[in-house]
């Protein structure tokens, strides 16, 4: 067996504030001094290699000197202290109404994950996998997210089957909640979002019958998808700086804690947390 050395590019306070939610937690569960396998230090950099470059969780472990079982165990304390920081849909439209911003964004993304097991029933009546996108064709799962004019992400949903329309998952997770905050705020989107409603600002498909948009009409799109597509910056940012969102190996059930772990993380970087 050869070892050697790796570098972990994340700043020391983002490793600090890790380890402070690992203290605290450790300090309301009761847990004893010296009786676990890491200090909260060194979970926190555990943690943070995984989100940083996900990877073969047992052989992480490995890395640390941990068994795979124990591996798995820090890893998940890591995410529930973290998602547990993120933000509510509410809390963070009411700091952006506060802050006198102007519009948000709204977008959606597929994250890869493997074969998930689970069938339902179409809207056309054939059976399907539940967790497989016809869109990405692949397993994924369907995270809604909004952004601030500039891209920036300030809230992340819950995970549904990748098999989930955006305007569907809108529906469930972000519509009524921020119904309220449109005459104000209004959210800019992509097509996939349209029938949202008042306040919600999707550009004008092209005529069924192969007619051309007016030109008003054309200018008009052209602005939003100028404005909107800033929205994918947000999800990029998030992607680029934890790449372990790129493909989940996690349970399903999980992806929206990682999702939340990396917007919770990014907020802190950009100096949104303390």
């Amino acid at each position: 067996m050869i070892s050697y050395h790796a570098i972990l590019d994340v700043p020391r306070e983002t490793v600090s504030y890790v380890r402070r939610l690992l203290r605290a937690e450790r300090k309301q569960r009761g847990t004893r001094k010296n009786t676990r396998a890491l200090t909260c230090w060194w979970q926190a950099v555990f943690g943070l290699v995984w989100m940083r470059n996900g990877g073969d969780i047992r052989q992480l472990g490995l890395g640390f000197g941990i068994s795979q079982a124990t591996a798995y165990r820090y890893r998940d304390e890591v995410l529930d202290v973290l998602a547990q920081q993120a933000p509510h849909l509410a809390e963070s439209l009411e700091r952006a109404k506060t802050d006198g911003t102007t519009h948000l964004i709204l977008d959606g993304t597929l994250a890869s994950i493997d074969r998930v097991a689970g069938k339902t029933t179409s809207k056309k009546g054939k059976e399907i996998d539940v967790w497989y996108s016809g869109k990405a064709h692949t397993f994924a799962a369907n995270l809604q997210a909004v952004f601030l004019p500039d891209g920036f992400p300030i809230w992340i949903s819950d995970p549904l089957p990748g098999s989930t329309h955006d305007i569907t998952a809108a529906r469930e997770q972000v519509l009524a909640v921020v119904r309220p905050y449109l005459k104000t705020m209004p959210l800019l989107a992509d097509c996939g979002y349209e029938g949202a409603g008042i306040g919600v600002h999707v550009p004008v498909k092209q005529p069924a019958d192969g007619g051309e948009l007016d030109v008003d009409t054309r200018t008009r799109n052209a602005l939003l998808r100028s404005l909107r597509c800033l929205g994918e910056r947000g999800f990029a940012l998030l992607e680029q700086r934890w790449r372990t969102l790129r493909h989940l190996t996690i349970s399903p059930s999980r992806v929206g804690d990682v999702a939340k772990a990396a917007l919770v993380l990014t907020h802190f970087e950009h100096g949104k947390l303390t």
